[in-house]
């Protein structure tokens, strides 16, 4: 049974209060709101709805520990009664995954027969290919930092801080927690409730710094234009 959270932030507010937490209290956050926002956080979008993120939910004190030894003992890690563990699964090219996700789709009538046929045919040579990465943990690692950008969002949405952290060994990791050789790793997230000492807004580069016109290094301003 899914229970329906009402947002305690609007969105705008959402984003522009959201800040990586330094330290967290050591309220829990209850099952319900966890749910939601693992919920809405796996609603992110992915090349042909392959969905290669994984999560490990750590929330025992004693894993969170171990975790925490694995990331060169950050505070966050011991104190947030919530760690994920945002991995990438390269196996999701595999028929086996083609055919899971034709059958999501065929559930939720978005898929069929001509687009099942295209998606066996178009994803395999699209992963032997590679046209637009350069290894298949930078395609995983891509759509893996959607799903945990869209849980942050949500999570602030709900009240809930976090911090993503990407000082870690993997190797330690992957070991401590018995992840497959086909999973990465991509960061940590830490969520719960921010404590003391909070990390100020840094600013963000105008617009015009960072957004081009047409072709990269033109001049981009916004048109007055309707």
């Amino acid at each position: 049974m899914t229970v329906e959270m009402q947002p305690s932030t609007g969105l705008k507010a959402a984003i522009e209060q959201r800040r990586a937490a330094r330290a967290f209290h050591s309220e829990a956050i209850t099952q319900a709101v966890l749910q939601q926002i693992l919920q809405l956080g796996v609603r992110a979008p992915s090349g042909y709805n392959l969905q290669p993120w994984r999560f490990i939910v750590v929330q025992e004190q004693q894993n969170k520990d171990k975790l925490k030894a694995c990331a060169f003992n950050q505070r966050q890690v011991g104190e947030a009664p919530v760690v994920l563990i945002c991995c990438g699964d390269r196996r999701v090219g595999q028929m086996e995954n083609i055919e899971s996700v034709i059958q999501l789709g065929r559930e939720a009538g978005a898929i069929n027969d001509d687009y099942a046929d295209y998606m066996r045919s178009q994803v395999p040579p699209f992963f032997e290919n590679h046209p637009s990465f350069e290894s298949i943990e930078a395609w995983t690692n891509r759509h893996t930092m959607l799903a945990v950008a869209h849980i942050m969002i949500v999570a602030k949405n709900l009240g809930v801080d976090s911090c993503p952290m990407e000082e870690f060994s993997t190797a330690q990791i992957k070991e401590a927690f018995n992840i497959a050789a086909e999973v990465d790793v991509c960061c940590l997230l830490a969520l719960g409730y921010a404590a003391e000492p909070f990390k100020q807004y840094g600013g963000r580069f105008s617009l015009d710094q960072v957004c081009f016109s047409e072709s990269y290094g033109q001049a981009f301003s916004l048109s007055s234009s309707p």
